[in-house]
């Protein structure tokens, strides 16, 4: 099929269908995050003494299964969101992930339930074997595969409630960001609290059930909420699209790029039959270009020749890829608090008068933090930037995830002074440990640090990405985290590998279970400084990204309207601290309004 006469690529059905979309809608898509989790959250900070007291496991094999099953589950919600955007609609894809996590928290709770399913104390690393192992680990990758999957695909339908071509819902898709974040925040903090509590005294397998019956009862909403989605048409498949221009421009690799742009393959609005929307042209990645060269002997087709949309396309994705490593390590530091730090907690004074604070809980004091500040950083800060910046969302997305980047050095460099008062006092006197509330300080600053990062990440996949990729580019910020759990597992068993060598007592500084024998204060000090050298490496990338700028943001103009779209042309550069002028939402807004007089 040539390239002119193929449907739209990724559209999204019922756009302007009344009682469609908007919060009505996205507010199903809150409740189903909110309620999941309260199990997911509340277990992922807590699991590591799950691990130690229940399946024996020791102090870095407890903190590496952790990070492992937290990478894993956020690598896999790239599945997710490849389906979602290929063969199946966001909606159908969460459906059949979600089963998979619920019967996942079921298989959890029966092994958490008898002791028969649980190993014995082996005097080992690892006492986990036979079907006892299986269970286990069977477990938790369906966990993982579940619960990846439905974060894949959840962010980007809520994102679809909203049209960025229309100027209030623009400003809208910025806001339901926020909330999807306070959702997921509101549901953490009852978790960590409740959940938690419940896991460590009354038993893990009352934990997992809690958590069984949230995600099912969120499921169940989400179900409800159908009628009001705007559900997206599954397209082509966005690896297609990369591999056509790739397989072009090696075949073209020989031809002479043309001096003016305009004479590269695009195909005119008002001979297609495609509502898919244009990409300018960008002088970034020339050798791209050469994919959209039309030899005048080839006939055009899909992998003859590739439009200059697809080809930006590409770029996009190529031009992400150091924003997404750049944002790694901080997910590094991340897992330090989810491990390290609740077992510092353990190990620390958690008493409030009578009422003595599960150590896995002691997270909840970002999760106030942000609960607090969220709605005010939307009400507040947000319109005031605005005013200066005549930006949608105050400041850049890539402005939002510097800060954030900031603040997790700053959290990690407390973590390691809070760390050191906490081992000076436990070794000078044992039984009067320093209060957990110092904990609260690398808590908070780092709670601040990741609503910055988090929400600036996925708004800037899902607005940057094109329009039948953006369930994939949106779970890319998953795939930073994901790596920065793994890099985290890495780096424990590097620093233990090469710091025993140079060790008096032949020990890393992170082996054992007794952290008063651990430098684990050296080891949040080796993650500051990387974290200062990573911050100017992104200082860099995001200063070079040139964001996309949509040639043609509005539907196929209707029989006798006056519309002249723009010559394609390079966007220009905007520095990491500076507004971005060309922002999509802006530019649509103008395009509609012209359009529709």
């Amino acid at each position: 099929m040539e390239e002119g006469t193929k449907l739209e690529y990724n559209s999204v059905s019922s756009y302007k269908i009344k009682g469609k979309g908007g919060f009505r809608a996205s507010s199903f898509i809150y409740g189903f995050v909110g309620l999941d989790n309260i199990g997911f959250v509340a277990n992922m900070v807590s699991m590591v003494l799950y691990f130690s007291f229940k399946m024996h496991l020791d102090l870095s094999g407890s903190a590496n299964t952790v990070t492992n099953l937290l990478g894993s589950t956020y690598l896999l919600s790239i599945i997710g969101g490849f389906i979602s955007d290929t063969y199946l609609s966001r909606f159908h894809t969460i459906l059949i992930f979600g089963t998979a996590e619920i019967l996942a928290w079921t298989l959890m709770t029966i092994q958490a339930r008898y002791s028969s399913l649980q190993p014995q104390v082996c005097g080992k690393s690892n006492c986990l074997e036979g079907g006892i192992g299986l269970l286990f680990y069977g477990s938790l990758c369906l966990l993982a595969l579940g619960t990846g999957g439905v974060r894949g695909a959840l962010p980007a339908l809520g994102a679809d409630q909203f049209d960025h071509k229309d100027p209030n819902e623009a400003k809208a898709l910025g806001r339901y960001f926020n909330w999807l974040l306070l959702s997921s925040v509101s549901g953490s903090a009852i978790g960590v609290t409740v959940v938690v509590w419940v896991s460590t005294n009354k038993g893990w397998w009352i934990g997992f059930l809690i958590s069984l019956v949230g995600t099912f009862l969120g499921f169940l909403i989400f179900v409800f909420g159908k009628p009001f989605y705007r559900l997206q048409v599954p397209g082509e498949s966005p690896l297609t699209r990369i591999l056509q221009v790739i397989k072009v421009a090696i075949r073209n690799r020989k031809l002479q790029l043309p001096e003016n742009s305009e004479e590269l393959y695009e195909i005119n609005v008002k001979e297609s039959d495609s509502l898919e929307p244009k990409i300018a042209h960008t002088n970034q990645f020339r050798y791209l270009d050469k994919a959209a060269i039309l030899p005048k002997t080839v006939e055009p087709t899909q992998w003859t020749v590739c439009t200059v949309t697809k080809v930006e396309e590409v770029k996009i994705l190529t031009r992400m890829l150091p924003i997404i490593a750049s944002t790694i390590l901080m997910n590094t530091c991340l897992a330090q608090l989810q491990t390290f730090s609740v077992q510092q907690g353990y190990r620390m004074n958690r008493h409030f008068g009578s009422f003595e604070v599960p150590a896995p809980s002691v997270p909840v004091i970002p999760l106030l933090f942000m609960c607090i500040l969220i709605p005010i950083y939307d009400f507040v800060f947000v319109p005031f930037a605005r005013k200066i910046t005549n930006h949608p969302s105050g400041i850049t997305q890539l402005q939002r995830v510097g800060v954030g980047l900031v603040l997790s050095i700053i959290s990690m460099g407390i973590a390691a002074l809070v760390e050191i008062k906490r081992k000076h006092q436990s070794l000078k006197n044992p039984l009067e440990p320093i209060h957990v509330f110092w904990l609260s300080f690398q808590y908070g600053i780092f709670g601040i640090a990741d609503m910055f990062t988090l929400v600036g990440m996925l708004e800037f996949f899902y607005k940057e990405a094109p329009a039948g990729m953006r369930s994939l580019s949106t779970s890319f910020t998953w795939i930073s985290l994901s790596f920065g759990y793994y890099l985290s597992s890495v780096f424990v068993d590097i620093i233990n590998s090469v710091t025993k060598r140079f060790s008096q007592s032949k020990k890393g500084w992170l082996a054992g279970q007794d952290l008063d024998q651990n430098n684990l204060q050296l080891f949040y000090w080796f993650l500051a400084i990387l974290s200062c050298l990573n911050f100017i490496n992104y200082l860099y990338w995001a200063s070079w990204y040139k964001y996309k700028s949509d040639d043609k943001l509005d539907t196929k103009p209707k029989s006798g309207d006056n519309v002249t779209l723009p010559k394609s042309a390079s966007v220009s550069r905007v520095p990491f601290l500076k507004a971005n002028e060309n922002d999509a939402a802006v530019v649509t807004a103008e395009v509609s309004s012209i359009g529709h007089k």
